[in-house]
């Protein structure tokens, strides 16, 4: 364990909080512009659209009875209060903080969906003919900017981890 630095938790708790604001901001933009099920297409391969995911990952539990709501919105809340300890306890650890703070951000981004709107908001559209084999119409599921940071997050501990790992064996 690190020593505990007040100033540098602020900074990882800020980029937290910029990273849950430009979430916010965007399925604002979407709500306000978009009907569910409404798509825009952008690029070949791309597509703004407004899909309700009452589940978790990949619509994992969607059509569930209503509990998941609230079993993933404790699952965040637990998440974001470990995390904030992780934090605190370990601020100094730029790359293991840096990937933290982007989790947090996108697990209350998701968790405020759940709570306001009892879903959480995807927008961004990515689909592929190579994916058709894996995805309908090649269409990876929709997701947002939440769940972005929490996917890049994760690489980055995976990341981390490994070069804990490596430099212990040196």
């Amino acid at each position: 364990m690190t020593k505990h630095s007040p100033r540098t938790l602020w900074l990882w708790l800020g980029m937290a909080l910029v990273l849950l604001l430009a979430d916010q901001f965007t399925k604002v933009l979407i709500i306000g512009s978009f009907q569910l099920g409404d798509s825009q297409t952008i690029t070949s391969f791309f597509n703004l659209v407004r899909v309700h995911n009452s589940g978790a990952a990949f619509s994992f539990l969607s059509s569930a009875s209503g509990w998941q709501r609230w079993f993933f919105t404790a699952i965040g809340v637990g998440a974001a209060g470990f995390i904030v300890w992780l934090l605190r306890s370990h601020s100094s650890e730029k790359l293991f903080c840096f990937a933290l703070a982007l989790v947090l951000g996108g697990a209350v981004g998701n968790v405020i969906d759940r709570v306001l709107w009892g879903y959480v908001i995807d927008f961004l559209d990515f689909h592929w003919a190579w994916l058709a084999p894996l995805f309908y119409q090649g269409h990876f599921p929709a997701f947002n900017l939440a769940d972005s940071a929490i996917s890049v997050g994760t690489v980055c501990l995976i990341l981390d981890e490994l070069l804990r790992v490596r430099q212990s064996k040196a």
